[in-house]
């Protein structure tokens, strides 16, 4: 087996949106940056459906997202250094069949993010697990989710963006295995903060509601969903004064489009803004800071889940005001990043982010530097092994 390769695996190609683009990057960076060859592997085994950004519409075919993992992984020095499987077609693309079958022998570890691939392991090699949704992935275990257990079984060591899970009061059950804390891996050189052509708003990107994922616990019901964590700060744009802007898919409910709209909130299409890589790096490096809320669950367990996406904004120099998930225990807060638990705390932290903007900037860089770097964490995740 060669020594140096690792494969990164992951959801990008079914899915071809700038966040999971900019999540994958830094881990396969990172990693050359500590001298492996990283890879990216990718198959439709057990998710096979796709998303078409261009069409805004599901579908079996991975066309588009073929395209965008051509252009981005080249223009970022991985062309050639990555494979989608297409099962239903048994069609391979990036690397040839020969060269994906070598390689997935080749591989000594195999970082497997969210769990979104089956590849099958070889002796000798390590498969890692990367939990992207902490406190839902181990209720579901600790529950008998004999799906999740067999996947989880399959993995030499199990790491969880949850830094507070297995840790003295946090409520969250290990299920029986142990957690390893990690963080997303940044790679500070990619992120620098741009000019604004207007006044530069607070903004973030993302969902605004997913009612699918409910999970109960202790006797309470614990969701997924942003939307009524977002409803409670409503008024943050009028008590402020400052511009928010956010880029999330709203409109698909009206009446909460309006209500956001009343309020003074700046609402943009996601998707637009999503399906170019580079126009989803700029528009967090052109903002003023980072404003946005954490799933009911991650707030109510007090997980530690820290967004990849924020630490996407402190690496450009943007602070960060965030609802708080019990982060605020390992990262410090204050300057460069505020942990908020009502609008009252959020309208402090906008104004007191507001009253330096160079001295907020390069407090937010210095938190990047010091706990997300992405060699840092990510020779800390293979020691484990």
């Amino acid at each position: 087996m060669s020594a140096d390769k690792i494969i990164v695996s992951g959801f990008l190609i079914r899915c071809p949106l700038g966040g999971y683009a900019w999540q994958i990057l830094h881990y396969m960076v990172g990693l050359r940056q500590l001298g492996f060859d990283p890879y990216f592997v990718e198959d439709t085994s057990s998710f096979p459906g796709c998303y078409d950004p261009r069409t805004n519409s599901d579908t079996d075919d991975p066309a588009s997202g073929i395209a965008f993992a051509e252009e981005f992984f080249a223009r970022y020095g991985f062309g050639g250094r990555w494979t989608f499987r297409d099962i239903a077609r048994d069609r391979i693309a990036g690397l040839g069949r020969d060269a994906r079958d070598a390689l997935l022998a080749e591989a000594r570890v195999v970082i497997n993010l969210a769990g979104v691939n089956r590849l099958p392991s070889k002796p000798g090699q390590q498969l890692v697990f990367i939990d992207f949704d902490p406190a839902y992935t181990q209720i579901r275990a600790a529950s008998g989710d004999r799906a999740l257990l067999e996947l989880l079984d399959e993995h030499d060591a199990l790491f969880t963006l949850g830094e507070n899970i297995g840790r003295p009061g946090c409520r969250v059950p290990t299920a029986g295995f142990t957690w390893h804390p990690t963080r997303q891996p940044i790679v500070l050189d990619l992120w620098s903060p741009l000019a604004a052509d207007t006044p530069a708003a607070f903004t973030t990107v993302g969902r605004w509601d997913e009612n699918r994922r409910e999970i109960h616990f202790e006797g309470e019901t614990y969701s997924w969903r942003k939307r009524v964590e977002w409803m409670k700060f409503l008024a943050l744009p009028h008590r402020t004064g400052a511009r928010f802007r956010v880029a999330m898919d709203i409109a698909k409910l009206p009446n909460d489009l309006r209500a956001l709209q009343q309020n003074g909130w700046e609402v943009i299409d996601p998707i637009a803004l999503s399906a170019d890589a580079e126009r989803y790096h700029d528009f967090i490096c052109a903002s003023r800071g980072e404003f946005t809320v954490a799933k009911d669950l991650n707030v109510r367990l007090a997980t530690g889940w820290f967004s990849d996406r924020s630490a996407c904004y402190l690496a450009a120099g943007r602070p960060v005001i965030t609802q708080d998930t019990g982060f605020d225990r390992i990262f410090p807060t204050g300057k460069g990043l505020f942990s908020v638990r009502s609008t009252d705390e959020a309208v402090d932290a906008v104004h007191t982010s507001g009253i330096d903007l160079v001295q907020e900037s390069h407090a937010a860089r210095d938190i990047a530097e010091r706990f997300f770097r992405a060699e840092h964490v990510l020779r800390e995740l293979l020691s484990v092994l």
